[in-house]
């Protein structure tokens, strides 16, 4: 199966995580296997890597990628398949410290955490994450939990309110909320196209023109509600901290300010010493570092990228190593 996916950073996620002969890795967000795959390449022979995915369309296509690919010790073609190097779990990257055990895999020298969606997942007609494809709106990773559109047909008003103006930062969050009860009331709001629709309507027309649609925040909103993103994020970076060997190195890629604002408020916290309040003489907290910060400033995409990739604009890039 061809499925056309550019990932986001590659260059700079390798540079940052620097994988070297036989070293083990963990993708929690497989996808489709694009970082993955460079990183096999350069821990040939024996480095392994977990790559972690609730899709399982992801997972068999990633598979398959690994497998038509032939790794040397250097990273160069050779003859002789490496997909039993790749360990490939269908789940939830919040328990990742469960998946790490159950599949015995020790030393690791980095992870990776990139919270964007495919390309597979936005042109998948049956997930509903585009606004530009009609769809059902489910916006679901895997198969389990309530969808969109459950959200939409069964939460109150002030509830949906919250969520456009939390995770989605909606200026207009409760213009589009009391539109959406209103239409709800004629017929169930079941795709994109009749969400798109109710918005349209909610937003000032003077909005509908700028440089991001005036459907994008709702959007985000409602995939980080349904897969509660944030929380997963803000669950699995002290696991992911727990299980580097020292000198591991931990990369976030975020893709909008809330998730970019956890992982530097956690990066932060963690690569500081005492946290008690400045006007404690006297440290009771013995909080001790166990990060150091690599980069204090988020690596962005170059302009190149941007062009050729424009979903990879918002992306920013933050590392931490393990002391």
């Amino acid at each position: 199966m061809n499925v056309a996916h550019i990932p986001v950073l590659l260059n700079e996620v390798i540079e940052y995580l620097d994988p070297k002969q036989n070293q083990n890795f963990v993708d929690c967000t497989l996808g489709a296997g694009g970082h993955t795959i460079e990183i096999l390449k350069r821990t040939s022979p024996d480095g392994k890597i977990i790559g972690i995915d609730m899709d399982a369309r992801a997972i068999e296509i990633a598979k398959e990628k690994v497998a038509s690919l032939k790794f040397s010790a250097k990273g160069g073609s050779a003859s002789g398949g490496q997909v039993s190097r790749l360990v490939a779990v269908q789940g939830n990257y919040k328990d990742l410290e469960e998946i790490v055990l159950q599949n015995n895999f020790k030393n690791i020298s980095g992870i990776l955490i990139d919270l964007g969606f495919s390309s597979m997942e936005i042109s998948d007609p049956k997930k509903g994450f585009s606004f530009q494809i009609d769809a059902p709106l489910d916006m679901r990773y895997g198969e389990e939990g309530e969808t969109a559109a459950e959200i939409i047909n069964g939460f109150r008003e002030r509830d949906l309110e919250k969520i456009f103006r939390e995770y989605g930062e909606e200026r207009f969050a409760g213009r589009i909320a009391r539109e959406i009860c209103i239409a709800r009331k004629e017929e169930p709001i079941n795709t994109t196209f009749k969400l798109v629709s109710i918005i349209a309507r909610a937003v000032p027309k003077k909005f509908h023109y700028g440089r991001t649609h005036f459907a994008t925040k709702v959007f985000q909103a409602l995939r980080i509600a349904v897969n509660d993103e944030l929380e997963n994020l803000k669950t699995v970076l002290p696991q992911a901290v727990k299980l580097l060997r020292p000198g591991g190195r931990l990369a976030v890629i975020s893709f909008h300010s809330l998730e970019d604002r956890v992982v530097k408020q956690f990066f932060k916290k963690e690569s500081s010493g005492c946290l008690c309040p400045k006007d404690i003489p006297v440290c009771t907290c013995g909080h001790e570092p166990v990060l150091k910060i690599i980069n204090k400033k988020p690596i962005i995409p170059k302009e190149g990228e941007a062009k050729i990739n424009p979903r990879s604009r918002s992306a920013k890039l933050r590392v931490a190593e393990r002391l």
